[in-house]
């Protein structure tokens, strides 16, 4: 059963945004995330993806970004939301790969739960001095 696009506007700035979902949910934990984190990945997820280790690249320098929820995600319409600002990844050294997904979720490094997951719009061959980036809007996260 599909979710009415309030819900899902609800549910995004929850996540994206730490804005509570009156009388469902709130940010009111004692540690609540800060930021979003994004990955890169040289495969696809899937709805199984336990965690943002999975497929995850490992090229040389590479490191998920930081999103801040307060300020980094635009509010919720139609559904989604999408970067308020350019996330760059650092830039490649000397091993390379290819990125084919990107995922969203909630840890630095290690394990971390995906929120959101997908396939990037073309694969990226990141080679050493490249520096893999989404310009601002690029990144949309959707909810269904």
């Amino acid at each position: 059963m599909p979710k009415s696009t309030p819900t899902c506007n609800s549910i995004i700035n929850l996540l994206y945004r730490a804005t509570a979902w009156a009388n469902v949910a709130d940010n009111a934990a004692s540690a609540p995330f800060t930021n979003v984190y994004v990955s890169l990945h040289t495969g696809n997820l899937t709805a199984a993806t336990n965690t943002q280790t999975d497929n995850e690249t490992a090229y040389t320098n590479y490191a998920r970004q930081a999103v801040a929820r307060s300020t980094g995600w635009d509010a919720a319409s139609g559904g989604g939301t999408a970067n308020s600002a350019t996330i760059s990844f650092p830039q490649c050294g000397v091993t390379g790969a290819t990125l084919s997904d990107v995922a969203t979720g909630t840890a630095v490094s290690g394990g971390g739960t995906v929120w959101h997951f997908g396939a990037l719009n073309a694969s990226l061959v990141v080679s050493s001095g490249i520096t893999p980036q989404f310009a601002a809007g690029a990144l949309t996260v959707t909810e269904s």
